[in-house]
């Protein structure tokens, strides 16, 4: 049963890192591409936005990737957690805890799943464990 608890969080996780990745680096699922989401980052102070963007994209995109198939799973969840610290840092701190007034709630759950598989290795359902 742990394998399996271990393989639901990674692949929910990856996954929607995934998707927040091609939203900034392709604009699919309703994102703004590189140039929407780099101009967003440069209106809050990050420079140069499409740079930026495409940084964060591709830490979430290979970051997602990564974790949820359980590959160089460390590699993974440090790409999210770097991704989660900088949004968290940029974006959130100032407004404090709670998501209900945009804080950092949501990036430290992330950010606590992600460390917490890093810690404990991905499990036997993965290609770490295949590979071994």
């Amino acid at each position: 049963m742990l394998d399996t608890g271990l393989l639901i969080i990674r692949v929910i996780i990856g996954l929607l890192f995934v998707g927040h990745g091609a939203q900034k680096l392709f604009g699919w699922f309703g994102g703004y591409g590189l140039k929407g989401t780099g101009g967003w980052l440069e209106s809050i102070g990050l420079k140069p936005g499409v740079m930026m963007a495409f940084a964060a994209g591709a830490g979430e995109l290979i970051g997602g990737l990564l974790f949820g198939f359980g590959l160089v799973t460390w590699l993974g969840a440090a790409f999210i957690i770097v991704t989660m610290l900088m949004a968290a840092a940029k974006v959130h701190f100032k407004n404090g805890l709670w998501v209900t007034q945009n804080g950092y709630e949501y990036n430290l759950v992330l950010i606590a799943v992600a460390l917490g598989i890093a810690l404990t290795g991905a499990g036997e359902y993965s290609i770490d464990a295949l590979l071994k």
